[in-house]
């Protein structure tokens, strides 16, 4: 059977097993996702790349613990999940040994710097404020309302799975991404009242 042809559970029970074929198989499969994910928590897609790289690494060496009835997908979310936010954690550690200014909120990442075709500089200017002021708002929450509004709001997942992600009750998880919300509708509610 080709490493295209497994099912994630064949290919984990492979990589388990020591093939390092099937293991590339559920690197390729889930690298895309932990990426976006990696982004979403960080901010910058360097920071992202470490994400996916640390994750990846974790769960090679942690294989052996995975317990097979449960889902691989969700178990390496939660690994990327925890490694963003000691990425998070240790960088606001080095900025406040600094002390020197954190990132320049003006400073775009590369992905924010293409300009749209055809879009005027107007156009390009409000775009660009309307990512900081997100982006500073998203930097106001705490690590596990971050977490759960990325999972829920960009990932699409289900409130299961954030708990499970997460190590959160479902009522937990549902008050955590609720919190969020409300602190970024607080956060970006000037933003709005700008716009009409």
């Amino acid at each position: 059977m080709s490493r295209m042809e497994w099912t994630e559970q064949q290919a984990v029970a492979q990589a388990r097993g020591g093939d390092p074929e099937a293991f590339r198989a559920l690197v390729e499969r889930h690298s895309r996702s932990l990426f976006r994910l990696g982004y979403r928590m960080t901010g910058n897609e360097h920071d992202a790349e470490e994400v996916v790289q640390e994750t990846l690494l974790r769960a090679y060496r942690r294989l052996g613990r995975f317990e097979q009835r449960a889902n691989f997908g969700t178990w390496l979310y939660r690994i990327a999940v925890n490694c963003a936010l000691d990425l998070r954690r240790a960088k606001k550690r080095e900025e406040s040994r600094r002390e020197a200014p954190g990132p320049d909120p003006e400073a775009e990442s590369s992905l924010d710097s293409i300009p749209a075709a055809g879009a005027s500089p107007e156009r390009l200017a409000i775009s660009s404020e309307i990512r900081r002021e997100v982006s500073l708002a998203m930097d106001r929450l705490t690590d596990a309302e971050r977490a759960a509004f990325v999972l829920r709001h960009f990932e699409g997942h289900s409130i299961e799975e954030i708990g499970a992600t997460l190590g959160l009750a479902a009522s937990a998880t549902k008050n955590t991404i609720f919190r969020a919300v409300q602190k970024l509708r607080g956060s970006l509610a000037p933003l709005a009242s700008a716009a009409r």
